[in-house]
């Protein structure tokens, strides 16, 4: 479990503009699980994803997207797992391979979620903070994982189901060699 509560260079959550957030949501929270749901709901609904807003900003890191107040899934579930993770809450990240068009022509590209682990249930959750939009409509729930895609098989897309304690690094290099988010080239056949 200690791994899904290290600092990591993307999840800085010791990084001063995290310690406000998390100190924010501690006092207006009862309980661990209800920090759980507002952390959730402040990246989903408070932090839009870079694309829907059609902005070319690079946020590379936890406290990037909360200081550019935007970013893409992959940075978007750095910022979570930090506001969990500050609060003693183990957290890590998860891939799907989607397809880029509803036929598969296009390509794919990686989606990244959350977990959360809810020591009161004893389970890890995914949790998916991408963003709502009129064809995503997300919401919260402990009691099962909630997450914005599901894979279609017949367009070669892939739920890996996985556990990562830290946002990979061929991901990581992507960001930190873009210096605008339309520019980002990764080879996604490399997952």
């Amino acid at each position: 479990m200690e791994e899904y509560l290290i600092e990591t260079h993307s999840i800085d959550y010791n990084n001063p503009i995290i310690r406000v957030k998390v100190q924010e949501l501690k006092n207006q929270s009862k309980d661990k699980e209800n920090y759980i749901k507002r952390a959730y709901f402040f990246v989903r609904d408070e932090i839009p994803h870079s694309w829907d807003i059609g902005v070319n900003t690079v946020s590379k890191t936890a406290s990037d997207v909360l200081k550019n107040k935007t970013g893409i899934c992959w940075t978007k579930s750095c910022l979570l797992a930090a506001l969990l993770r500050a609060n003693g809450i183990p957290s890590g990240i998860s891939y799907q391979l989607l397809s880029l068009d509803d036929e598969g022509n296009s390509g794919h590209l990686i989606h990244a979620l959350n977990t959360a682990y809810i020591e009161e249930l004893k389970k890890w959750v995914r949790l998916d903070a991408r963003g709502n939009v009129d064809y995503i409509n997300d919401e919260f729930t402990l009691d099962t994982d909630q997450i914005a895609f599901s894979a279609r098989k017949e367009l070669c897309e892939i739920d890996y189901n996985d556990n990562h304690a830290d946002l990979d690094e061929k991901l990581v290099n992507a960001l930190n060699n873009a210096d605008n988010l339309f520019e980002i080239d990764i080879d996604f056949n490399l997952f």
